[in-house]
Parts: structure tokens; sequence; C-alpha cells
């Protein structure tokens, strides 16, 4: 049934395996009777070949029933049911409904009849016609779930090693990122996972001869969707960051919403307080409801200073010999949604950096992570507490300690969110 050439061909797409099992992959030629037949001549069919389930009646070449053997065999048992049925016509045990199905049939199509019989061809199998109504043989059951099992299986191989190449190429776009980290950064820590394969979040580093450009984006979604609004919003960085904007994160972030509304196409809604503007919408049409939560961060190492614009993303800070954790809070919109104005205006504030200062930025999947005996997030307090407690080791110890906590009160609940932590030491 399952031939090797075909099981073997791990390169093939599913739609060119799907084509070589139509429900005449699955044709067994098996004997017939007809209404000719008696009760008698079935049980020395059914005598002679022991492996046979069902048995197909046909009248003309056509099938018009199929007797399965364990209820025959099971009637003609009963006392006096030999005496009786005998000689009598075979139609008496047969079933006159089975499920007839022409050889050119899908597997999937043929799955679908199937289900619709409530198991019944699990134990009697069904009848493999040709394009005329001919009686060509008989599939089992048994023979179909195989065939279904392999199918989804080669199916959801195909998927994995799609995910595992949308992994690569994501990683791809986080490698130039990482050089101008390792570049203009000495104490630091990035970690990225995300909660499949790939994920949702994507961090942003550009190197300048006067500073560097950091961004931590969370944006809709996660698996595979995520990963590909984070290769759209990375396309847009790239290419929004000249030698005015880069210094100026707020008007980065809203050149980046007008790119984002414009190219999903959702500008046809927005808040009360901005003007609504008005798209034509055609009956039935799909409305996506995209973006991204971000911290946008130029880091002057001329004036020493910090400018932070944040879309619902915090950006937390220590300063050296300090005993609290302080915190620049975000504009409470995010970037390219619905609800986002096209015109909004994101906020800039500015930030006096000291040596030695530490500065952290997580996406909401570490804030947001049920776990503890209580069951509630893990939340900011508990983040803050932790970074403030740990501040003064060096960073990749405090990457350490931050995420076997995190870890620890995540427990067995389970991982809401991809994880993205950036942590680096002025």
């Amino acid at each position: 049934m399952l031939e090797p050439l075909v099981t073997n061909q791990s390169r093939v797409g599913i739609s060119e395996i799907e084509a070589q099992y139509i429900t005449g992959s699955l044709l067994k030629h098996v004997p017939f009777v007809t209404p000719k037949h008696t009760n008698e001549d079935v049980l020395i069919v059914f005598d002679e070949g022991p492996d046979l389930t069902s048995l197909a009646v046909t009248e003309q070449g056509k099938p018009v029933g199929l007797i399965n053997r364990n209820i025959f065999l099971g009637g003609m048992t009963k006392p006096y049911r030999r005496e009786l049925y005998a000689r009598k016509s075979c139609v008496a045990f047969m079933d006159k409904e089975p499920l007839i199905i022409e050889q050119s049939v899908s597997i999937q199509t043929l799955s679908l009849q199937a289900a619709e019989t409530s198991g019944k061809i699990l134990n009697d199998g069904f009848i493999i016609i040709d394009n005329t109504g001919n009686y060509l043989g008989l599939g089992t059951g048994q023979d179909l779930v195989k065939v279904i099992s392999y199918l989804q299986a080669e199916k959801n191989r195909l998927v994995m090693e799609s995910i595992h190449y949308a992994s690569i190429i994501q990683k791809s776009f986080l490698r130039a990122s990482k050089e101008d980290m390792d570049s203009v950064l000495k104490d630091y820590f990035m970690h990225w996972e995300p909660r499949d394969k790939v994920g949702g979040d994507y961090y942003f580093c550009r190197k300048f001869e006067d500073g560097f450009f950091f961004a931590l984006i969370d944006c809709t979604g996660h698996g595979v969707p995520g990963a590909f609004m984070t290769l759209i919003m990375a396309s847009f960085l790239d290419h929004i960051l000249t030698a005015d904007n880069r210094k100026n994160p707020a008007l980065a972030l809203s050149m980046m919403n007008r790119k984002v509304k414009s190219a999903l196409g959702q500008t046809g809604k927005c808040d009360g307080d901005f003007h609504q503007e008005k798209t034509i919408e055609s009956p039935g049409e799909e409305h996506s409801d995209d973006g991204m939560d971000t911290a946008f961060c130029w880091f002057s190492t001329q004036n020493n200073q910090l400018v932070y614009a944040g879309a619902k993303t915090s950006l937390f800070y220590i300063i050296p010999g300090s005993h609290e954790a302080n915190v620049l809070e975000p504009d409470r919109k995010g970037v390219g949604y619905v609800d986002t104005a096209i015109d909004y205006t994101w906020t800039n504030k500015e930030l006096a950096l000291s040596p030695g200062m530490c500065i952290y930025l997580t996406t909401d999947g570490v804030i947001d992570q049920i776990g503890g005996p209580k069951h509630i997030a893990f939340g900011k307090k508990r983040f803050t507490d932790t970074l403030l407690e740990n501040h003064g080791k060096p960073m990749a110890e405090q990457k350490t300690l931050l995420l076997q906590g995190f870890y620890d009160y995540q427990g067995k609940q389970k991982r809401r969110d991809d994880v993205t932590l950036a942590g680096f030491r002025l």
C-alpha cells in the first residue's frame, strides 16, 4: 500500500504525495459473488480466503452490496440458520448501502465520506469502482487509516521543515544587531527566546559614529504569524533610520506607525481623540489589526544622553549606588494598530547617562507570565526587585539569575508568550 519510493521522498511536497494516494492506490483485487450465488457459496469463498474481511455482491458487473465476514459467519452459525439459509441467495446477509467509491477519488474526499458512515468501513471496508461504475475490488478501513496517518505525518514534517527554515531566516536578521551590540557594549546580555520555534519578538541595534540606536519589539502574536510581522518591522525600521530621525525615537515611531498602517490596510478606524480616515471596504472582507509594542532608544556617546520613546514598553534603569529601580513609562498606544491614529505622536523622554548605569528592557512575555503559588502574573514589581537585587553583578550573571527566577516562577504553567530581555551597563 505505502510504496517505499513515495515514503522515502522527503523533499516532495504534500500535494505531490497526496496525488500518489487516490482511492485506487488502496485497491485489493478480491473475489465477488452475485445474487445468484447462495450463502453456501459464500461460506466456501470465505473458507478458501481466511484473510477476506468482506465480499462484494455485484449484478452485471455493478456492485449492489457488501457481505461482512464476521456478520455473515455469526448469522450462519446460529441454530438452524445454515439449514434455513444455506441454499438461499446471499443477499440475505448483504449490506445494501455500502460505501462505493470511484478509484480516482482523492484520499481526503474518501476519508470525509468514510467519516459519515459512523465507522462502518473500519469493519466492512469499501467497494472501489472504475469511472463507468464497474466493480474493481475492495479497500480496507485499516489501509485507509494507515494512509491518512502517513499523509498527516508528512504534512507535519513539511510544516516543521518550513518553520525550521523560517527560524534560520529570522535569526539571520538578528545577526547584524548582535554584532553591533558586541561592538558598542562591553557588559551586556541579550536573551531572545521564542515561545515556539519562531516568534514575534525582535531586537534591533545599529551603531553610528556618535552613538547607537536600539529597539526592543514585540509584534502581534507569536509563532509563524508573529515571525512574519518581525520581518516586516525589521525591513521598515532599517529604512527609516536616517541621520535626522535616529536621534528622535518618537518621530521614528510615528514613521513606523504610518508605514505599518498603510502596508496592512489598517487606516480605516482610529481613536475618538483623532480624526477618522475613511476607506472603502468590500463586503465580507477580512481586516487585520496587527502592530507592535516597542521601545526605541537613541544612546548618544557624544552627549552621554539617552532619548527614549515607548509604545506600551517600559525602560528600566538603575543608577549606581541607588536603592531603587527607576522606570521611563511609555505612551499607551501600540504602533500600527487599528485604534492608533495614523497621525499619532509619541513622546520623547531624555535621561542623562552616567558610568555604571544599568539599562533594562523586556517584552511582556516576562511581565505577564502566569506562575507562582497564586497563579498570577510575574509582574513589574517582581521583575524590578530581581534587577535591584542583582544589578551590581556582571550582566551575564544577572541574566542567569533573572531567567532562573523567571523559570522557577513559571513552574509547570504553560508559556504564554515569547520572552526577550536586554540589559547593559554603560
